[in-house]
C-alpha cells in the first residue's frame, strides 16, 4: 500500500516547493525556473509573488530580467499568460503548440474567419511582428488591409494563438499597474534562437512535480491543460514514487523529493493575484480550507495563514497614503505577524507612500 499523506504533509510540503516556507536566497530567474513559470495575467502578480518567495528581492531584477529577454510574458500553460525563462519558453512550446490552437479553432474568432485560409493569415501576421511588434489592434488592422472583409480582432488572434509570442517591456514592469499595452513579438525573431523540436511532455511534468509535487494526473492536466498526460505517467511511473491522500487518490513525486512532516511552521504571506500556489492542482484542498472559495472569490490575492488561504488582500492607494485592506474569508483572529508581514508588504509595494497602513476588514 503506498504511504498515505495528511493534508498537513501536503500543504508544507508544496510551501517548501513553493519556497513559501522560508525565502530562498535564490535570485528572480532561478526562482521563477524553479517554479516552473509563474501565472502573470495581472502585470504586477510576479513582483509581489517573488517578493514573498525571495531574500531581499527587489523589483528591479524582475525588470532587468523582462528587458534583456531573460524571461518572457508568454502564452503557455491553460493558455494563460505566464513569465518563463526564455530556455523554458522555448522547451516548453511546442508541447502545449497543438492544445493552444485547437483552443482558437473552437473559439469565435475562428468561426469569423470562415472561408480565409488561417495558415496564410499566421504567415502573414508573424512577417508584420516580426518587422514591427505590435498590439492586437495594430496587428489587425494590417491584416484587414489584405483581408478587408473579415474581422480585424479575429485575424490577429488566428495569429496570437499559432505564433509564439511574447509581451515586450513595458508591460509588465510596474507593480501598480499593467505598465503599458500588450505590445508583441515573435519569440524565436525577438531571442535569435528556435524552438525545441521535442513535443512530448514528459520533462515538463517532471518539472511540474518538482515544483508542485506530490500530485495526481488530474492535477497534471489541470496546470498544464494538455491532454494525453494518463500515457506520460505511465512512460514515467517506473522512476516515481507513489503516495496517497487521506483519501486514498494516488499521487506522484520524484523518487527523491522531499515529503514535509506536518508539523513544520508557516509563517504568514501574502499571494498574488492567481498565484501559482492556488492554480497548480485540481484538488485546491491542500490550501484552500473550503475548496469552492478560489470560485466565489475569483482573482483576489490571498493571504496565507498557517499555510492556508483564510483571508485576501488589496492595496488602495492616493498620493500621500497606501492602505493594506485583509479580508478574512472567515471569522479569524489574525495575529501580529501577519500585520507585520502586511507593513512590509505596503514597504515594497508603496515605497514613495509617505503614510501606510494596514487594516482588518470585516469577514467576506
Amino acid at each position: 500500500m503506498p504511504e498515505q499523506l495528511s493534508t498537513l504533509q501536503l500543504n508544507r510540503t508544496l510551501l517548501e516547493r513553493q519556497l513559501l516556507l522560508r525565502r530562498s536566497p535564490l535570485g528572480a530567474r532561478e526562482a521563477i525556473e524553479h517554479l516552473a513559470g509563474m501565472q502573470c495575467q495581472e502585470p504586477p502578480a510576479p513582483f509581489y509573488g517573488l517578493w514573498s518567495r525571495l531574500e531581499g528581492f527587489e523589483a528591479a531584477e524582475l525588470v532587468a530580467l523582462l528587458e534583456a529577454h531573460e524571461v518572457l510574458r508568454t502564452t503557455l500553460m491553460r493558455v494563460t499568460l505566464h513569465l518563463t525563462t526564455t530556455d523554458d519558453f522555448l522547451a516548453w512550446r511546442p508541447m502545449h503548440q497543438a492544445m493552444i490552437e485547437k483552443r482558437f479553432a473552437g473559439s469565435q474568432s475562428a468561426r469569423q474567419l470562415d472561408g480565409a485560409d488561417v495558415a496564410e493569415v499566421v504567415a502573414a501576421g508573424r512577417a508584420v511582428l516580426a518587422d514591427t511588434p505590435g498590439t492586437t489592434a495594430s496587428l489587425g488592422r494590417a491584416l484587414a488591409e489584405r483581408w478587408p472583409g473579415a474581422d480585424p480582432t479575429a485575424l490577429a488572434y488566428a495569429v496570437r494563438f499559432a505564433v509564439p509570442l511574447a509581451q515586450l517591456p513595458p508591460r509588465g514592469t510596474s507593480l501598480e499597474k499593467a505598465g503599458g499595452p500588450a505590445v508583441v513579438a515573435p519569440v524565436p525573431e525577438l531571442t535569435g534562437r528556435a524552438l525545441a523540436s521535442e513535443t512530448e511532455p514528459d520533462a515538463l511534468i517532471l518539472r511540474y512535480l518538482a515544483a508542485f509535487g506530490p500530485a495526481s494526473v488530474a492535477d497534471m492536466r489541470l496546470w498544464s491543460g494538455l491532454p494525453g498526460l494518463a500515457a506520460v505517467v505511465e512512460r514515467l511511473r517506473p522512476g516515481l514514487r507513489v503516495f496517497a491522500d487521506e483519501r486514498s487518490r494516488e499521487l506522484l513525486d520524484l523518487p527523491d523529493a522531499p515529503i514535509a512532516t506536518g508539523d513544520e511552521p508557516a509563517p504568514p504571506r501574502f499571494l498574488p493575484w492567481f498565484d501559482n500556489l492556488l492554480l497548480g492542482h485540481d484538488d485546491r484542498s491542500r490550501v484552500l480550507p473550503y475548496g469552492h472559495r478560489l470560485g466565489v472569490v475569483g482573482g483576489s490575492a490571498f493571504v496565507l495563514v498557517d499555510g492556508f488561504a483564510r483571508a485576501t488582500w488589496r492595496i488602495e492607494r492616493s498620493r500621500e497614503l497606501a492602505t493594506l485592506r485583509i479580508t478574512p474569508l472567515e471569522p479569524l483572529e489574525l495575529g501580529d505577524d501577519v500585520i507585520e508581514e502586511g507593513e512590509r508588504l505596503l514597504a515594497f509595494g508603496a515605497p514613495a507612500t509617505s503614510t501606510r497602513r494596514v487594516v482588518i476588514e470585516p469577514v467576506a
